[in-house]
């Protein structure tokens, strides 16, 4: 990870640890570095936040003076800006959002011209750029001053393309939509509508403080009531930017993102599908998806957390399917980054073809009782490599066994320290972590 890029952009609060300053020069260097040789198009989508129209302004504003043309996307989800990337030939595409974040934070996402996060060699090249390492590039000027360009049809195109990857109506139906006051607002309920479903939609309603406040994929409980409430046959919540989807399933309870890997590779390997037999997880999915994945006779890879890591596996090993526990599930045959809604039309082809219900399809999936909290640390890898905190890790791992496990790791975007343990009982778990967090009180390394 860089000074500014994390492994899901560059992420802080608006214009408190991320600001219009940054936004211009990344717009500068990025008009400048793809337009060094033709005439540069990038592509920018951004979520609900109030923030994100300042941003978009910004962005614009530096890829215009380098001489690049600016289309924009507007409101729109992060999977649809790397959809029409790859899809229509741009140079790259940005998308100002900070997924699952509070509406005070913001962020940039870049994606190269295959749909795919931007290389590091060139967020070093940013980096360097915007704290002033590099020559200033050149402004544009007279004709060669580039242009924004209203681009909204490019999302349209990506509503039909979602469109045209179900397999069957949807007619009778009956779904839950969280948008989480986001990006699926503007898409999430004309995919479903278009596909026959009765539609059930809460939290579309942004107004640009809103988005993730108490709904969506981290606050899934109002779809939980829907559900129940209405009598649904399936629920779907998404984040801020739609890349990620965890389900609900007709009895009102969660299916997260190692769920929606079991069902779904489940179903490709019934049908040998499932090319490699393999499914690309994190070191965060439970212990459990790997016992059922036993069961299965699926194997399994594991990664670093973050979906850059599980696509990259992917691509370099050409597995079909990879995904996190946070519901960002990546289907290599139809995208290159996790994309919520593709993945809720995915749930719902998996419960029409096999007419079966998804409380059903996850069962043979035991989940292991989990606890994970976050602690807040002056340095997270003074706190990590503490030899005292690697003790009580150590300790812990050496009590559970086979039976459990423990995972100690630092937060990619925030000033965090995440611990989290597995075990056969919620107490189990607890004892576990508080114990870790008890050290790293202990140190001094926490802060309020």
């Amino acid at each position: 990870m860089g000074k500014y890029f994390g492994t899901d952009g560059f992420r802080g609060e608006a214009n408190v640890g991320l600001n219009v300053s940054h936004a211009f020069k990344v717009g500068r260097f990025l008009g400048w570095y793809y337009g060094r040789e033709h005439k540069c198009k990038i592509v920018i989508g951004k979520d609900t936040r109030r923030s994100s129209y300042m941003f978009e302004y910004a962005l614009a504003a530096g890829i215009t003076a380098s001489g690049a043309d600016a289309y924009l996307l507007h409101v729109t989800t992060t999977p649809s800006v790397s959809y029409v990337v790859r899809t229509e030939d741009f140079d790259c595409g940005i998308m100002i959002t900070a997924s699952h974040n509070p509406f005070y934070d913001n962020g940039i996402k870049i994606i190269n011209d295959n749909g795919e996060k931007i290389q590091e060699s060139v967020i070093e090249k940013i980096e360097a750029y915007i704290d002033g390492l590099t020559e200033e590039v050149p402004l544009a000027v007279r004709e060669h001053i580039g242009c924004t360009v209203d681009y909204s049809a490019g999302r349209n195109r990506y509503i039909g393309y979602l469109i045209s990857l179900a397999t069957r109506s949807y007619k009778n139906m009956r779904v839950g939509l969280d948008c989480s006051n986001g990006s699926a607002s503007s898409i999430a309920r004309n995919v479903f509508n278009a596909l026959g479903a009765k539609t059930y939609v809460i939290h579309d309603e942004p107004n640009g403080t809103n988005i993730n406040e108490n709904c969506g994929s981290t606050h899934i409980e109002s779809l939980q009531e829907l559900v129940r409430k209405e009598g649904l046959d399936v629920g779907f919540a998404f984040d801020g930017d739609a890349d990620r989807c965890l389900c609900v399933d007709e009895n009102g309870n969660v299916v997260n993102g190692d769920g929606i890997l079991y069902v779904y590779a489940s179903y490709m390997k019934e049908r040998g599908k499932l090319l490699n037999n393999t499914v690309v997880t994190t070191v965060m999915s439970n212990l459990g998806l790997y016992k059922a994945f036993d069961q299965a006779g699926i194997e399994y890879e594991k990664t670093a957390v973050g979906d850059k890591y599980v696509y990259e596996n992917m691509q370099t090993n050409k597995h079909r399917i990879g995904g996190e526990q946070s519901g960002h599930i990546i289907f290599s045959k139809y995208a290159t980054t996790g994309d919520g809604i593709l993945t809720a039309i995915k749930m719902m082809e998996v419960m029409l073809e096999k007419k079966k219900t998804l409380s059903s399809l996850v069962a043979p999936l035991t989940i292991y009782p989990q606890v994970l909290k976050n602690v807040k640390v002056a340095d997270k890898a003074a706190a990590q490599n503490d030899p005292d905190v690697q003790a009580a890790v150590e300790k812990a791992a050496k009590s559970l066994g086979d039976d459990g496990r423990i995972l100690v790791r630092e937060s990619g975007t925030e000033p965090l320290i995440r611990v989290m343990v597995e075990a056969g009982t919620q107490a189990l778990c607890e004892q576990h972590v508080d114990d870790v967090i008890g050290v790293l009180k202990s140190k001094g390394h926490v802060v309020q």
